[in-house]
């Protein structure tokens, strides 16, 4: 299921980058797409040839969200010409509305640099905390990497969707920019450069000058909630996850530049694609999934002792010759 998505977002990106006349940086693409793929060729070999479902997951996990984040950024840049209206004064709307002040927010963490500078690690910690993750649940419960990987495809495709529909990039695209003095992960350059692309559209699309678009909904947001999600069954991992990325929701606005509305968008988002990922595998479906995925685990792997690996068949074991021995010799 999840290469069948990847293999129609890249469909989607070839027929749409063909049809008109983007410009694309081919080299760059496939170097990274050669890298997927070699990860994803390494799953196919551990989960058949090499039976190893841990690894075949974290392989898998790995190469597919290589792929995929390289297909879904395509396909955002490709739908930048052809967005809705721009809800960005809306959104700073509903967050006075909710007595959220952004220009406030800025100034205080721009008076408290410490504070500051912890928000920006956390945010910055969250494409490591997938890594971490992906690793972690293809070590503990490999199965759930695959739910992992299904719940940030479609999240992705939901959030992609509702920003072609109605654009927006944030508090920092609408008030003015905060003290030049701050730390901050995304500024107002990055802002000013979001509208540009709006306006005059994608120009070279590379991996290379890459931007996250999404302002509603913060897709960054949607990983904090997906990762505590996921994590919360690893007992040592439930707590620091939660915390961390409590930490991450409330660092979004402030290094993101993004509306509090941002952030409260990403909830329903989370909790839609968590309720299809649960509906397409269900429990039972899962183990099921997980043993197609590597069909040869239902073999019996034995070490002999010399030293050479085989994986025999289930089979019945023979009758013990010496057990019938004391009958036969019973026999007048």
């Amino acid at each position: 299921m999840l290469l069948a998505v990847a293999a129609m977002l890249a469909a989607v990106d070839g027929a749409w980058l063909v049809s008109g006349h983007y410009m694309l940086d081919v080299a760059a693409y496939l170097r990274l797409c050669l890298l997927s793929a070699v990860l994803l060729g390494a799953a196919r070999i551990y989960a058949t040839v090499r039976p190893d479902p841990r690894l075949a997951a974290m392989l898998f996990g790995t190469g597919f969200l290589c792929l995929f984040s390289l297909e879904a950024s395509i396909l955002n840049y490709l739908l930048l010409p052809h967005t809705g209206p721009r809800i960005d004064a809306l959104l700073a709307r509903t967050d006075r509305a909710m007595g959220f002040n952004w220009p406030a927010v800025m100034g205080f963490m721009g008076r408290h640099p410490a504070l500051n500078g912890a928000a920006l690690f956390v945010y910055s910690s969250m494409l490591p905390q997938v890594a971490l993750i992906t690793i972690l649940l293809g070590g503990t419960a490999p199965r759930r990497v695959y739910e992992f990987c299904l719940a940030l495809a479609l999240s992705a495709i939901a959030c992609i969707a509702i920003w072609s529909l109605a654009p927006s990039f944030g508090a920092f695209s609408v008030y003015p920019p905060p003290p030049a003095s701050m730390a901050l992960a995304l500024d107002s350059t990055y802002a000013r450069d979001l509208v540009h692309l709006l306006r005059d559209g994608p120009g070279l699309i590379s991996p290379h000058d890459a931007r996250g678009l999404i302002g509603f909904p913060s897709y960054h947001a949607v990983l904090a909630l997906l990762v505590v999600w996921y994590a919360w069954p690893i007992r040592f991992l439930r707590w620091p996850a939660a915390l961390l990325n409590i930490a991450v929701l409330a660092a979004t606005p402030v290094q993101g530049g993004h509306h509090l509305t941002d952030v409260l968008g990403a909830f329903p988002v989370t909790a839609l694609a968590l309720f299809i990922v649960a509906r397409l595998l269900p429990v039972g479906e899962n183990v099921k999934t997980a043993a197609l995925v590597n069909k040869a685990a239902r073999l019996g792997a034995n070490l002999r002792p010399s030293g050479v690996f085989c994986a025999d068949a289930e089979q019945k074991p023979k009758p013990d010759q010496t057990a019938i021995k004391p009958k036969l010799n019973t026999v007048p």
